[in-house]
């Protein structure tokens, strides 16, 4: 995202600011860093419904998708992800619950929530995989860049 940050600034609000540009063609300039790199991040199937949803044809090139069909799209295409790695990361909780509530069940300790018990291994496990450079990793690796 940086480099977009960067060709922004430097294609459409400088100029804006030294005062040699207009307001729209800064925003027009400084849209197209954001719409390259939605674009490439944003699956066919999301652009592909916010097109039907407005009745409108699929475009020829990607110039011709506009920035109130790419926006929600991206959208939807970044939370789709969010709930794939949500999910992933959910389920090898869930095996530890399962495993906590099944020895409290062995050992006749029915009244113990679980919770209480599988809580601490939940954070052990996920520091001792390194979890936040994980997902930050995997984050990071999500998005193809410009």
């Amino acid at each position: 995202m940086e480099p977009s940050l960067k060709k922004a600034y430097d294609t459409g609000i400088k100029p804006y600011m030294d005062k040699k540009i207009s307001y729209t063609e800064a925003f027009e300039k400084s849209a197209l860093p954001f719409k390259e790199f939605m674009l490439k991040n944003t699956r066919e199937k999301d652009l592909a419904l916010f097109f039907r949803i407005r009745n409108l044809p699929n475009p020829k090139t990607p110039d011709d998708v506009s920035l109130s069909v790419l926006i929600p799209a991206f959208m939807i295409s970044e939370l789709k992800t969010a709930f794939q790695i949500g999910f992933l990361l959910y389920l090898p909780f869930l095996v530890i619950d399962m495993v906590i509530s099944s020895i409290l069940m062995a050992m006749g300790m029915m009244m113990l929530p679980p919770v209480m018990i599988s809580l601490p291994f939940k954070i052990l496990v996920f520091i001792l995989v390194d979890g936040f450079n994980l997902l930050t990793e995997n984050l990071v690796a999500s998005f193809k860049m410009v």
